[in-house]
């Protein structure tokens, strides 16, 4: 397989997985039903025992587009309900059900115009009432479905919601088929809490329904109840030479977070002045009156050149020392100039925007603040648990490996 990369080395495996499915092993079907999942465990590792099987030997192997090889173990079937299924001797979806027909019990459905009735195992009817002048109803009536047919519908398999149909004809004819009869089929579906409501009745063709029905009685059936859909893992393993992750991808990890960051652009600030900061673009100071309007001072913007320059004579990047005795980028410091011209100085104002790493039990959470150490010259705080995640990615200018 040529080599891939990380944005598409998902699309890669799946595709993989459908290959060797192809080939006769059983997996999962590849379908928008069936989520799967990439797990990056390192070396030692032991696949599960429970929920989805794996084999050792059921792999295959992956090479980004930097060479970088991965052995992905893959999952051979998605084990669901079928051992409880199987094992199951209680009484039969019809059985169940029985109670429900044998007490000549009725489900209704009121809509706009039309009132559905649901008399389980007897009929299907559609109508609607009008009184008239002197109190007298005026009935309009469809029969949806009459008599449970004897045999009821082939069991389907597979459903992500398992459902039990019966098959109800000998409606009312219909004058757009040729007067042959309504027909309909009710779907019997489990729901612990239900009381054989009618959740829905949808005309599928012309003259055919589908009534869907939430009842209790399914529920003690393992076949009938509803089945989360499980998530099948792929397990990759970094062969010698290559990262635990391909780099690129840890690079778009990184990248996506810094996208969710709550700092992106953000308006703070309390009393006359309040600012509002764009990563890699602005800092705006402004006030905000009913009757003059608002009132906007840049405080100065991002040119990455400029920073650059700015970096070689100032600190961009402040470490933090470990217990191990190891260094960490703690915080970085970016120049945003060319802000607006200040009266006191006739200078640009500019101000150096500090992006610090902060713990907090709210991941997050975000402190901002401005000081003006000197006339029109900035420093504009900004304190995260995100920005402990995208620090290292910090080079010696203190720029972040992230989209502005």
């Amino acid at each position: 397989m040529r080599g891939c990369r990380p944005r598409a080395l998902l699309c890669g495996l799946l595709a993989a997985v459908a290959a060797v499915a192809a080939g006769g092993r059983a997996l999962p079907h590849l379908s928008d039903d069936v989520p799967f999942r990439v797990n990056w465990p390192g070396t030692e590792f032991s696949l599960p025992t429970t929920g989805v099987l794996y084999k050792e030997d059921n792999y295959i192997i992956m090479t980004t587009v930097d060479k970088e090889k991965y052995k992905c173990i893959l999952p051979l079937i998605a084990s669901g309900n079928e051992e409880e299924e199987k094992d199951y001797k209680g009484p039969t979806p019809g059985e169940l059900l029985e109670p429900l027909f044998k007490q000549s019990s009725c489900s209704y459905r009121i809509e706009s115009y039309w009132t559905y009735e649901v008399c389980h195992g007897k009929h299907i009817r559609q109508y609607h009432e009008e009184k008239e002048t002197g109190q007298k109803i005026n009935i309009q009536e469809y029969y949806l479905g009459n008599m449970m047919m004897k045999n009821p519908l082939s069991e389907p398999e597979g459903q992500m919601t398992p459902y039990y149909p019966v098959e109800m004809g000998n409606g009312t004819p219909c004058s757009l088929r040729q007067n042959l009869p309504r027909s309909s089929t009710v779907m019997y579906i489990c729901h612990p809490e239900a009381k054989h409501e009618i959740l829905s009745v949808a005309e599928v063709t012309t003259c055919e329904y589908e009534v869907v029905i939430l009842t209790p009685l399914l529920c003690n059936h393992p076949k009938y109840r509803f089945r989360a859909s499980p998530v099948n893992d792929i397990f990759c393993q970094s062969l010698p030479g290559s990262p635990l992750k391909p780099h690129n991808l840890e690079q778009l990890e990184k990248q996506q977070e810094m996208m969710k960051m709550p700092f992106r652009r953000v308006k703070e600030g309390v009393g006359w002045w309040k600012y509002e900061f764009c990563y890699g673009k602005y800092v705006h100071q402004y006030h905000e009156d009913k009757e003059s309007g608002k009132t906007s001072v840049v405080v100065g913007t991002w040119n990455k050149e400029e920073h650059i320059e700015w970096s070689k004579k100032n600190a961009a990047r402040t470490y933090y020392l470990r217990e191990d005795g190891t260094q960490t980028v703690r915080m970085v410091s970016h120049f945003y100039g060319n802000g607006d011209v200040c009266d006191l100085t006739e200078k640009p104002r500019q101000v150096t925007v500090k992006l610090k790493c902060k713990e907090s039990d709210s991941p997050h959470a975000v402190t901002i603040y401005m000081l003006e150490p000197h006339s029109c010259q900035y420093i504009l705080g900004v304190e995260s648990p995100v920005i402990c995640k995208i620090l290292d990615t910090a080079d010696e200018h203190g720029l972040l490996s992230v989209p502005s």
